[in-house]
C-alpha cells in the first residue's frame, strides 16, 4: 500500500526537507527575462528609457540567450531590482559580491 506524503515527511531529517524546499523555491524562480518585464509591469518602452537604450534594443535583449553580467546587471536594476550572483556546489552556496558593473569597475 502506498504511503501517504504526510508519513514519508515525517521520516525525513529536517535538513533534507529544507533542502527541498530551497531547491523548489529556486525553480519556481526561474523566469525570462520578458516574463521578468512583464512581472514588473514595465513595457519594452519604459524599461529602454531607463536604460537610455531604443526599445528594439530591449526586444533583442530579451530574446538573447547569453549576457555580460552587466548588462544583465543593468536591465534589473532598470527594474528596480537588485542582481546577486549564487554559486552553488554539492557541499556549499556562495554569493559573489564582486559583480563587474557596466563601466568596468568593481561592484
Amino acid at each position: 500500500m502506498a504511503k501517504k506524503w504526510s508519513e514519508l515527511k515525517a521520516t525525513l531529517p529536517p535538513e533534507m526537507i529544507e533542502g527541498a524546499r530551497r531547491k523548489t523555491e529556486a525553480m519556481l524562480a526561474v523566469i525570462e527575462l520578458n516574463e521578468l518585464r512583464k512581472a514588473r509591469r514595465l513595457t519594452q518602452e519604459q524599461l529602454a528609457e531607463r536604460l537610455g537604450i531604443r526599445q528594439s534594443n530591449v526586444s533583442k535583449l530579451e530574446r538573447r540567450a547569453d549576457f555580460l553580467v552587466s548588462t544583465l546587471r543593468d536591465v534589473v536594476e532598470a527594474m528596480g531590482g537588485e542582481l546577486h550572483v549564487t554559486a552553488r556546489f554539492s557541499d556549499a552556496e556562495y554569493v559573489l559580491t564582486q559583480v563587474a558593473r557596466a563601466n568596468g569597475a568593481a561592484a
